[in-house]
Parts: C-alpha cells; sequence; structure tokens
C-alpha cells in the first residue's frame, strides 16, 4: 500500500498536521484549520494529544521553528477528511480505510499477538531469574530432614551471595517477628 500520510502503526495515530498538508492546507493557519474541526465530537486525550514538532520555516536566520501539531486517531482521520467535501479528502479517507483494514486482518492480529506473549515471556523469564537464588534458598530449607540452626541458614545464604553472618541473620528474624 502507498504510505500518502505517515501513520504510527503501533498506535494506529496521524499527524494532523501532516493530513492539513495533504489536504492542500484548506485554512491558511493549521491552528484554525485544527480548532474549528475538533469540536465536532472529538475527545482530547481519546482522539487526539497536542504534541510540539518542528516545522521548516522560509526565514533564513531561523529555518526551524516549534510549533503545535496533534497526534490523532485514524477514526479522527477518517471523520476530519468528510467533513473537508473534497476528492483529497475522500483520497485520504479511503487510505486511512485500507490502513485500518490491514490493521485489522488475521495475520496483523497474530503479529501483534505474537509479539505480546514474547514481551510477556522475557518479563517472566527476567522474574525467574532475579527469584532463582530465593527458589534455590527454599528448597535448601524445604529437603532439610531435620530443624536448621541459624548459622546453618546463614551458611546458605551465604553461599548464594548475600554476605550474612549469624548474628546479623538472627536480629533480622527477631526484627521480623520470626
Amino acid at each position: 500500500m502507498n504510505e500518502l500520510i505517515p501513520i504510527n502503526h503501533d498506535r494506529q495515530t496521524t499527524s494532523a498536521r501532516d493530513l492539513w498538508n495533504f489536504l492542500g492546507k484548506p485554512y491558511e493557519k493549521f491552528t484554525k484549520w485544527f480548532d474549528k474541526y475538533k469540536d465536532y465530537g472529538f475527545t482530547e486525550n481519546l482522539d487526539y494529544r497536542m504534541v510540539c514538532t518542528k516545522i521548516h520555516t522560509n526565514n533564513p536566520k531561523n529555518p526551524e521553528a516549534d510549533a503545535t501539531d496533534y497526534e490523532i486517531t485514524v477514526d479522527m482521520a477518517k471523520e476530519l477528511c468528510m467533513l473537508q467535501k473534497t476528492e483529497k479528502g475522500s483520497q485520504a479517507r479511503k487510505y486511512f480505510i485500507e490502513v485500518e483494514k490491514a490493521w485489522n486482518s488475521p495475520e496483523m492480529i497474530m503479529k501483534r499477538a505474537l509479539e505480546f506473549a514474547n514481551q510477556k515471556v522475557a518479563e517472566l523469564q527476567g522474574k525467574v531469574e532475579q527469584d532463582k537464588p530465593k527458589v534455590e534458598f527454599a528448597e535448601h530449607v524445604a529437603t532439610s530432614t531435620n530443624s536448621l540452626l541459624v548459622r546453618e541458614v546463614a551458611k546458605i545464604i551465604s553461599k548464594q551471595g548475600v554476605e550474612i553472618g549469624e548474628q546479623r541473620l538472627y536480629k533480622k528474624l527477631r526484627d521480623w517477628g520470626w
């Protein structure tokens, strides 16, 4: 699919300023155009959010300037295109519909699900590594055939890389109410 307007495919959003440029700058100022349409039932931080961006200017002393832009959802972009009632608006709306179809295809849904699952597996593997010393300690204590002296527990803990002696461990156990 030919990309008419750049889209953030992870969040299914686009730049309102890019859309405005594609539509042929329907108003002289971007802010005037966006302010006119943002009150058509759109909700800030749900349908759009304000972002700061750099734009190129014709000023040789300051070729780039800060400007206000809005990150808008593809759904909002489709509605803005319909409100334009122009050929460019219709073309952009059809483009956004195709982007949405591709996003919701079974293959893309499966791809996102696999990425999410792989991320979750990596997080859980990290947690397993983090908890490994605790598990080994618990296994040592659980496999003990008789009661353990605080001195023996301190030795087991020290073998796991935690520097603690018998008296400090005993103090900690008392502090914890054990």
